[in-house]
């Protein structure tokens, strides 16, 4: 079997947002909220179904899968491979404006329910943070235990998932692992064929479940990721390289100053003896101008003044 990268937003979309995919939609959710028991969630409602991309519509981006629960809490789950300018602010308004789109005009607020955004990552977004998957809530910074529940922000990162498909143990694991190594297999790996939703997402995934259309469509999209994502890598070489250059003319003009410093405290040393700390502090503070000028009154100077306080 020959299986679709599920990362792009076409693949992700069919897999997790086709009316068939109820199943598959639950089992992550719960895996990736880590709910359980009476938590669970047990029925959702997919709020737009996928549909067959336009060939000439490229234009069009499937971003994200909209889910409504058994207790009509909304979640928003979206796959984002490209890390775009101000992308964590989008997050975090679209799902404030689903939040607030719950209401008609005249309803009351406390009919408003929670809204979840679970967004996965083909990058780093938080390297400070060393889990894979990290949750964001609004707590009180005075007491942490009390938290708004009404709003979460949920984040996979899946370059943090290093682990092999024998090392595999939670079921979040192993959907992660999937997202991210899907199309470098030709099997379902044991580990994670025990899983019914996730051999249901590969079954999704496998080519042959493709129609033409779709397949040229999920083309076209990996064509421009790639095309994306090759831009954006050559402008962080040629700003690294940039850099690396700005640092190699700011060491050699940082090396020269310290040269200069050094050699003035040296002569007025041996000239006047001692220095007083502020004077000595003004020498390390000085620009190369200043160390210049300096240097220049030193050769007649015979006080202190006559080289920082000329005309005094």
């Amino acid at each position: 079997m020959r299986f679709l990268n599920p990362k792009t937003d076409f693949a992700f979309k069919k897999i997790f947002g086709s009316d068939s995919s109820k199943d598959i939609l639950i089992s992550f959710l719960n895996a990736i909220l880590d709910l359980s028991g009476k938590n669970a969630i047990d029925e959702i409602t997919i709020v737009d179904p996928y549909l067959a991309p336009k060939i000439d519509g490229m234009k069009a981006s499937y971003l994200d899968v909209r889910v409504k629960d058994q207790w009509e809490r909304s979640y928003i789950v979206e796959m984002q491979i490209l890390n775009v300018d101000g992308f964590e602010k989008r997050v975090l308004y679209n799902a404030c404006k689903t939040y607030v789109g719950q209401l008609e005009k005249g309803e009351a607020y406390a009919d408003l329910v929670e809204v979840v955004a679970v967004t996965i990552t083909d990058f780093i977004m938080f390297p400070e943070l060393e889990r894979v998957v990290s949750r964001f809530r609004m707590r009180a910074e005075e007491n942490p235990l009390i938290v708004h529940q009404d709003l979460e922000l949920v984040f996979a990162e899946l370059p943090k998932l290093v682990k092999t498909v024998s090392d595999l143990e939670t079921t979040i694991e192993k959907w992660l692992y999937f997202l991210k190594h899907a199309k470098e297999l030709s099997v379902i790996p044991k580990s994670l064929a025990i899983e019914p939703a996730i051999v249901q997402a590969f079954e999704k995934a496998n080519r042959a479940s493709w129609t033409e259309e779709e397949l040229d469509a999920q083309e076209k999209r990996e064509f421009w990721i790639y095309d994306q994502r090759t831009m954006v890598d050559r402008a962080a070489r040629r700003a690294q390289a940039l850099g690396e250059a700005k640092g190699r003319a700011e060491g050699r003009a940082e090396g020269k100053a310290k040269g200069k410093t050094e050699m003035l405290l040296r002569l007025l040393l041996r000239r006047f003896r001692s220095l007083p700390r502020h004077i000595e502090d003004r020498i390390q503070k000085a620009t190369n101008d200043q160390l210049d000028e300096w240097s220049e009154r030193f050769v007649d100077a015979t006080s202190l003044n006559d080289i920082f306080e000329p005309h005094l």
